[in-house]
């Protein structure tokens, strides 16, 4: 494949060709450009978004063009996070809102777009050139365990031992001091080690989870167990001889660079092998610091993308794709893993089968397209506390999901 703005060239060529101009410039297939792509910095869109069959589509264009709008442009719009550098609420953790975003307000964050129009337009492409073989892709899922606590009660020192006793009594929440003392004295597993449960599962898909731990210091924001404890480090490298294993950036080093080489330094003589992931605390994302800070740290992926109250697709998408940076004008090497869910969101539904249901509906609209499933789960969702009932069963439901297909 090759690019050109000549003319003549473009004319000559025989074969499969696609002109992007404001004009056709023959019989070729033609999509009518937006000014989007060729315009430096960014300015605020006034965007009307229409109906394209069963799903959505903006940047309208004209008759002559093969399709309803510039494809291209609303592409990149979505996948380069536009809207996220145009002044935007945040809400209390300095996070973009899924209610500030385009496909929120306009009905299509539930689906994949970005896949949808892909592969509409492949049907365009085969049309015009049926003889040209399109590479062939299968759904997937890329299952992220969440790790901001390892332990409810173990290994918290004894100030905080205390503390937690103290709030017990203070907060007459005796059956939480029953388990938190049972736990301390390993009569009873703590209800937020369900670590086994997690290897027993990955040993049996071939599927690799990612498993992202928080090491990041104690905090108002962080309060997981301390790096320096043995067991601590013990639990991560038990866990990574199966699953692969993650840095979770604490809430402060998104705001600190030294902070955040730090934690990938001492996560990386945890495992004793190069940091490839990250995920941020609490999913907040500052564009384009968060990643170009990934980027100078030589992190090749990160998972950050998505919303914590929201089921959908934050870019638009359910495929992995590289960062753009939009002040640079550069693509980089990092690689952007969007999430469509994280457990905190199916809370939200009253009774497991509407939470079933829900995961179902997105999983079907991501085999729809062929893509990669990524939902976050944290590892307390396994646990037999009350508000996390059930959510074993949906973790199952994902796994089983790939052998549906």
């Amino acid at each position: 494949m090759s690019f050109t703005t000549t003319v003549e060239d473009f004319i000559a060529h025989d074969s499969m060709k696609i002109s992007y101009a404001k004009q056709p410039l023959s019989n070729e297939l033609f999509v009518r450009s937006n000014e989007l792509l060729f315009e430096q910095g960014l300015s605020d869109l006034d965007i009307n978004v229409q109906d394209w069959g069963s799903t959505k589509c903006f940047f309208s264009t004209s008759e002559k063009s093969s399709l309803p709008f510039d494809i291209f442009a609303a592409t990149f719009y979505l996948l380069s996070r536009y809207e996220e550098y145009l002044p935007h609420v945040n809400d209390a953790y300095g996070r973009f809102l899924a209610t500030e975003s385009l496909a929120f307000n306009k009905g299509f964050l539930h689906q994949p777009v970005v896949d949808i129009w892909a592969y509409k337009f492949k049907e365009i492409l085969q049309a015009q050139f049926p003889n040209f073989e399109f590479p062939v892709r299968t759904y997937n899922i890329q299952p992220v365990i969440d790790v901001p606590m390892a332990f409810y009660f173990k290994d918290k020192g004894l100030m905080r031992t205390i503390g937690g006793t103290l709030n017990d009594l203070f907060s007459l929440q005796i059956k939480r001091l029953y388990q938190r003392y049972q736990s301390l004295a390993g009569v009873k597993r703590d209800p937020y080690d369900t670590f086994k449960w997690i290897v027993t599962k990955q040993k049996k898909t071939s599927t690799k989870f990612i498993v992202f731990f928080l090491i990041g210091e104690y905090s108002t924001y962080d309060k997981n167990i301390n790096i320096n404890k043995k067991k601590f480090v013990s639990l991560i490298k038990s866990v990574g001889d199966y699953c692969k294993i993650g840095l979770k950036v604490s809430y402060l080093a998104l705001e600190d660079f030294s902070m955040l080489k730090k934690e990938k330094l001492k996560m990386e003589a945890t495992t004793n092998y190069p940091l490839e992931a990250s995920r941020n605390s609490f999913s907040k994302l500052n564009l384009p610091e968060t990643y170009r800070n990934l980027i100078e740290l030589e992190i090749k992926q990160d998972f950050t993308m998505g919303y914590i109250n929201h089921m959908g697709f934050r870019a638009g998408t359910c495929t992995p794709f590289q960062f753009y940076d939009l002040d640079f004008e550069v693509q980089t090497p990092l690689q952007i893993n969007p999430f469509h869910c994280v457990d905190y969101a199916l809370l939200k539904r009253q009774s497991l089968l509407d939470k079933k249901e829900d995961l179902q509906r997105l999983i079907e609209s991501v085999k729809g397209v062929n893509g990669t499933f990524t939902p976050v789960f944290h590892n307390y969702a396994f646990s037999n506390l009350d508000r996390w009932k059930g959510f074993k069963e949906l973790f199952q439901q994902v796994l089983d999901s790939v052998d549906e297909k």
